[in-house]
């Protein structure tokens, strides 16, 4: 009895040590598996459909699952990231040879509208010291642009070895995912209703961030680079990409980006074009958010607002660009979790016919008589 329980121990203690191993093996490749299990996971309802059509042909399925996923999402992801750093580029050696001086923008707002810099002031914000800001970080973020749009255009090897990987794994997680789901239920020690319940959680907060995130992040970028592009403004593909990335961030969004540049348009006499600025972004850009994030999430698990900007901020912070995805995803399941402690080790506990005033009065009423005793 003693030898099998030292045996049982040993085992456990040597799969935790190879299954630690085995991640840090894996640990350069963290964000190609992620990705390639999204690609599983939204594009799963698509490779069951032409399995049908195809009678039951998985591998066929998959590689034309695999083939449309590249036509629609990850060539052209890839030909608006290799633009974007080229005009990152091309900014960069406007802003290094003088040609653009970000801070005598802020300087005509400044001239142009002292009741900026009277609001501002009552929050702390100096105009002077904000100008010398930008000017830093417009070079700096230019400047790392510039020397990834070398690497890009010299194909490193780490690049190509990554997209080949990401496209081989997501062919075999498009055929094999349900099977693997299954064997992750199987192996898990958590019970399979708990485990049915996470990966289905872990399902919708995929789904729902890509599509209410994502898309929409996506179509007001676009939007925001073609309005830059129809008044004559630089770069508007790397300003509609710029949008975008701020749009994956609740609460900030691309108005970041365009209410500033509305506000010099005016600032400098083209007030038309700032008008119009202004009237496309707060009623075309600004709408888009409440007209399509119903219809793309639908019914789809949602997180509150509040959980939603700490997550995603978070998520930036520890995940890099992976993390408007990763941090709502770690939040739904932190969610998950209490869910499942709460229904089980307190059955009675209903939080949708809480009376939060009447459990506070109630606790206060203890709390008098406990102390009064």
């Amino acid at each position: 009895m003693q030898q099998e329980k030292l045996e049982y121990r040993f085992f456990i203690l040597s799969l935790v040590m190879v299954t630690l191993l085995f991640g840090y093996l894996l640990q350069s490749f963290f964000g190609v598996i992620f990705w390639s299990s999204v690609i599983g996971i939204m594009f799963h309802p698509l490779y069951s459909k032409l399995n049908s059509a195809f009678g039951s042909k998985p591998n066929l399925a998959a590689m034309t699952t695999l083939l449309i996923c590249c036509v629609m999402v990850i060539v052209p992801t890839l030909l608006i990231v290799g633009s974007f750093f080229q005009e990152g580029a091309r900014l960069y050696q406007k802003l290094d040879s003088g040609e653009l001086d970000p801070g005598s923008y802020i300087e005509q707002i400044k001239s142009s509208f002292p009741i900026v810099q009277e609001f501002l002031g009552r929050f702390g914000i100096d105009l002077d010291n904000l100008k010398s800001r930008l000017a830093e970080g417009a070079i700096a973020g230019s400047r790392f642009l510039a020397e990834n749009a070398v690497q890009l255009g010299q194909g490193t090897m780490a690049f190509f070895l990554q997209v080949g990987v990401f496209l081989y794994l997501s062919y075999f997680l498009l055929r094999d995912g349900p099977q693997i789901i299954a064997i992750l239920i199987r192996a898990l020690p958590l019970g399979d209703e708990r485990e049915h319940l996470l990966f289905r959680k872990f399902s919708e907060v995929t789904r729902a961030t890509i599509k209410g995130n994502l898309v929409v992040a996506a179509v007001q970028g676009f939007l925001g680079g073609l309005i830059f592009w129809f008044l004559g403004l630089p770069s508007p593909l790397l300003w509609g990409v710029v949008m975008t990335l701020l749009s994956l961030v609740p609460v900030v969004g691309a108005a970041i980006i365009w209410a500033p540049v509305a506000l010099y348009l005016l600032a400098s006499g083209s007030w038309t074009d700032g008008i119009i600025l202004i009237a496309f972004g707060a009623g075309v850009i600004g709408l888009v958010d409440n007209l399509l994030r119903p219809v793309l999430v639908g019914r789809d698990t949602a997180l509150p607002d509040y959980l939603v900007l700490l997550s995603t901020l978070g998520g930036f912070a520890m995940f890099g660009m992976s993390g408007f995805v990763m941090g709502p995803l770690v939040a739904a399941l932190f969610l998950s979790f209490w869910e499942i402690f709460i229904r089980e080790f307190n059955p009675s506990f209903d939080p949708h016919h809480l009376d939060a005033e009447k459990e506070l009065e109630e606790w206060q009423g203890e709390d008098s008589k406990a102390r009064d005793e």
